[in-house]
């Protein structure tokens, strides 16, 4: 009987490590992968892999601890950071340049490497998929300066939402704040949160976007966070928003991974 049979009902064991917060659960595979993860001191060779309450899970050799209670923090992103463990071009990542103090964290979801603003970060990883997921509901606002002419009629057709080269990106609402020549400031508002979203949207009305800042993401505000900086959000603050499964940490460990 193979350890999957045993264990049919226990968890993917590429859950089991993001639960524990070493990594997200699409780095647990790579590591898999690589063949760095064990089970009961034997490589494991497939995500699919189970674990039951009894299976010892070891990666690099060193055992899985209990994984800590779930938290979240806010995080100030500064522009130039790559939203990544490791970059293949060497570039800083926000991990790289996190305050001393935090444990192994992930994010939730990312910002390209020029955006900055919001960031939210977790040690847990079942909880960082839930909360980017689009299901979620959450809103993702941003304060987007752009260069080129647009007026306030041309963005309130992206609240139609849109098709770019085959990609289809829902309603998007966008004011403009206020336009100095050649340049806007515009509020901007949206749920999906595709890859480079907002930039993709202004391009195709002709505008360049100079700068963007997140400045919410779901209830969670950047507020007067100073760049660079992270502050834990109370646990009592975001089991809230997450409904009847978020009201304990578990619960929420349990719901995604």
């Amino acid at each position: 009987m193979t350890e999957n049979e045993k264990n049919k009902d226990g968890d993917r064991i590429a859950k089991v490590i993001a639960r524990a917060g070493i990594c997200s659960r699409r780095d647990a595979e790579k590591l898999i992968a690589a063949g760095r993860v064990s089970l009961d001191g034997q490589p494991v060779t497939t995500p699919a892999t189970k674990v039951g309450p009894h299976n010892l899970v070891a990666v690099d050799g060193k055992p899985l601890t209990e994984p800590e209670p779930a938290r979240l923090w806010r995080y100030h992103k500064p522009a130039g950071l790559v939203t990544t463990h490791r970059d293949p071009e060497g570039r800083p990542t926000v991990f790289d340049r996190l305050p001393p103090g935090l444990p192994r964290v992930v994010s939730v979801g990312r910002l390209d490497v020029n955006s900055e603003g919001l960031l939210l970060l977790t040690n847990d990883g079942g909880l960082a998929r839930r909360l980017e997921l689009p299901a979620a509901g959450w809103s993702r606002k941003y304060r987007a300066r752009l260069f080129g002419k647009v007026t306030q009629a041309e963005l309130d057709k992206l609240a139609e939402g849109v098709t770019l080269d085959g990609v289809k990106y829902g309603p998007v609402i966008a004011d403009l704040e206020r336009v100095k020549g050649m340049y806007a400031w515009a509020a901007v508002s949206l749920k999906e949160g595709k890859n480079r979203e907002v930039k993709r949207l202004m391009e195709s009305l002709g505008c360049k976007v100079a700068r963007l800042i997140r400045i919410q993401f779901g209830p969670f505000h950047l507020g007067h966070l100073a760049e660079g900086a992270a502050e834990e959000i109370p646990a009592r603050l975001w089991r809230t928003q997450l409904g009847p499964s978020g009201r304990h940490a578990d619960a929420a460990r349990r719901t995604e991974g």
